[in-house]
């Protein structure tokens, strides 16, 4: 008897086995489905636990990340009044309204499922009322990790991630070709010509200066490691201009900006200047640090440096 019942009860055994474990499964698959259906994530900002949607359809940006929710492929229906002049986006924000944190009525308008915007953006309490307010410090984040979270916010990380490791590569890369061309100790500046002012970069303050100097690698003058690395940028005049220039100068000009500099003898007589070494680019549109401008600027320099 005891050679039949062992059988038996171990076959009991695993059949209430097999249907506990059927009822879990479908207990998991039910909790997935339920929190599929809910169509919303928490996502942890900087000030604490946020519900966002996990599909967002209908983002306003308050302060820039434009470029970074375009990359991300998530429709966007406001925008501040700097990404919606900045040329870089002109098609995609075509038919983008332009908003302000001032202009309530707007946004409720424009009835958004998210906004996104800086700390310091003004009416953060009312623009939690209209949709989930997600705001990030300026700075806080460098650039690539800044995008990776914005993917987080939009539950695209993967593909945040994908781009970020992507892009690395293909700037480092460019930067060993840079640097094999015009020597391991050439310096590059990064200079801007904006309404009446000059000023230089340090390595994080758009412009290109990421692309340059962290990416690629390149080497900063001592002058401007001295006054602009820290601060991130340094105001000069036209007549120190030389003691800032390396031997490779990026030139950011805005369309309405003071060029008289450039007519001087002063400038004329700057080495970058007479071998033909600097490379001018728009200045509207380059203070931003996102995907879509990053990938332009690694463009620009390709071309400018390697004439590719």
């Amino acid at each position: 008897m005891k050679r039949i019942l062992i059988p038996v009860m171990l076959l009991f055994v695993l059949i209430i086995s097999a249907c506990s474990n059927g009822s879990t499964e479908k207990k998991t698959d039910d909790s997935a489905s339920k929190e599929s259906k809910s169509g919303t994530i928490t996502y942890q900002s900087e000030t604490g636990p946020v519900e966002v949607p996990a599909h967002p359809k209908r983002v306003v940006l308050l302060s820039g990340f434009t470029g970074n929710v375009l990359d991300l492929g998530v429709n966007v229906v406001g925008v501040d009044v700097w990404s919606k002049n900045n040329p870089t986006f002109k098609n995609e924000l075509k038919d983008v309204a332009e908003v302000s944190d001032e202009n309530l009525e707007k946004i409720i308008e424009l009835n958004p499922d998210l906004i996104i915007g800086l700390s310091n953006i003004k009416n953060i309490d009312k623009l939690k009322e209209i949709a989930p307010t997600v705001t990030y410090t300026w700075g806080k984040l460098d650039y690539l990790t800044q995008h990776i979270e914005i993917g987080k916010l939009l539950n695209k990380e993967k593909e945040a991630r994908a781009w970020v490791d992507d892009f690395k590569k293909r700037a480092q890369a460019t930067g060993d070709e840079i640097r094999a061309k015009i020597g391991e100790d050439a310096t590059v500046s990064v200079i801007e010509a904006y309404d009446k002012n000059l000023y230089v970069f340090g390595n994080n303050w758009a412009r290109g200066t990421e692309i340059l100097y962290q990416a690629m690698n390149l080497k900063m003058p001592e002058k401007v490691k001295e006054m602009a690395l820290k601060s991130g940028y340094y105001t000069i005049s036209a007549e120190v201009l030389p003691e800032y220039a390396g031997d490779y100068v990026i030139l950011s000009k805005y369309e309405d900006a003071d060029t008289s500099f450039q007519e001087t003898e002063t400038y004329k007589n700057i080495p970058a200047v007479k071998n033909n070494h600097v490379f001018t680019m728009t200045g509207n549109g380059a203070s931003f640090s996102d995907p879509v401008t990053l990938e332009k600027q690694l463009k620009f320099f390709k071309k400018s440096f390697l004439g590719e």
